[in-house]
């Protein structure tokens, strides 16, 4: 059936609509409308709310010690990562904090040592990212990623709002495609308060990497998988999911949610398309349901202080309750808008993918930068 021309314009003002509402709307405004609202949310390119004004993330200047917080441009707007160029300028910068966007106070900060890692601290800590690392540009501004090495990991133990047991929660993030290895754990998400492994079923993680011991997906990776403690999972039980594709796309989507007896992942091309659904079903039996999360943050590691694993992170949330895959898709599209690019490392140690690197950090409890 043809429509009229003015039944066709209709269609295209409709379409327009939706996708500038897309544009000025968050991912936690478009969370929130969907009844899951954010309870964490964590980047350094980006706010994630069209209203957010606030400080982004932190860094601290390797020639005096010194900290800066670093906002966005504009309210819901880019970083100002001119303002941390000319804080950093001849000399190196390490990211310390991470803070949280929702308003609850969960900001990440260097990880603690834990039960399966030690830090390479003095005293046990993780490194810290540097705060060039990982340069793009998001509809040409430019902005910085968080460029994790192993032995680099970040933590909130402390929370408020994530969830709990049993309870239902929605996680995405945002992750470079084309950074990654074979060790455990590039995990985003929710994790003991201990820095222990307590058991299966006490974390809800986004993983992202080609680590193979406990599972893998179609291809030769990497994959999207969860890290629901003591199992990486691309499926319904720890093995190969075929449908969990290889996610080779420079910018990768990668969703995680769980509720009760349910799950699913979804991934995509963050830069394009829309998301596929990985795996959506039933949870695994062996004591993951019902689950038993603890409600820690981790981001880079494992919930044991997993420290070996390396990986790109721009942006990511935590939600509650379990998101509809119509609010993922429109998330997705906000993010697609977004426009990340690459661009090239202008200052600093030059770093290609796949490199490490080693920076001594500072805070008030983890000695002194050199």
């Amino acid at each position: 059936m043809l429509f009229s021309k003015p039944v066709n314009r209709f269609i295209s003002v409709l379409t327009l609509i939706f996708l500038i509402k897309i544009t000025l709307a968050g991912p936690c405004d478009i969370y929130s409308s969907g009844g899951t609202p954010c309870v964490a949310a964590h980047s350094t390119t980006r706010a994630l709310y069209d209203a957010y004004t606030g400080a982004l993330y932190q860094v601290s200047r390797g020639s005096d010690g010194a900290t800066t917080d670093i906002s966005p441009l504009s309210a819901g707007g880019v970083a100002n990562a001119a303002a941390q160029d000319t804080f950093c300028a001849s000399t190196t910068c390490l990211i310390t904090i991470i803070y949280d966007q929702s308003g609850n106070g969960n900001h990440l900060t260097q990880a603690p040592p834990g039960g399966e890692a030690s830090g390479p601290e003095p005293n046990g800590y993780d490194y810290l990212a540097s705060a060039i690392g990982a340069p793009v540009t998001l509809n040409g501004d430019k902005a910085y990623g968080v460029f994790i090495s192993p032995k680099t990991g970040y933590r909130n133990d402390a929370v408020t709002g994530i969830a709990t047991g049993d309870e239902p929660e929605g996680l995405y993030a945002v992750l470079d495609g084309t950074h990654y290895n074979t060790v455990c754990c590039f995990d985003y998400g929710n994790a003991e308060v201990s820095n222990n492994d307590t058991g299966n079923g006490h974390m809800e993680a986004i993983y992202f990497g080609a680590d193979t011991r406990s599972g893998s997906g179609g291809g030769t990776g990497p994959w999207i998988m969860a890290d629901l403690e003591n199992g990486l999972f691309s499926g319904y039980a720890a093995g190969n999911n075929d449908a969990d594709i290889t996610m080779s796309s420079r910018f990768v989507t990668a969703t995680l949610k769980g509720e009760t007896d349910q799950w699913a992942m979804r991934g995509g091309d963050a830069t394009s398309g829309s998301l596929t659904t990985l795996y959506s079903g039933v949870r695994p039996t062996g004591g993951y349901n019902p689950m038993s999360k603890e409600g820690a943050i981790i981001l880079g590691i494992g919930g044991d202080n997993s420290d070996g694993a390396q990986g790109t992170f721009y942006e990511g949330v935590m939600t509650s309750g379990y998101p509809s895959d119509a609010t993922e898709n429109s998330v997705q599209a906000n993010i697609v808008a977004a426009g990340y690019a690459i661009t090239s490392l202008v200052s600093g140690p030059g770093l290609t993918v796949g490199s490490s690197i080693s920076l001594r950090a500072t805070t008030a409890c983890c000695g002194e930068l050199v």
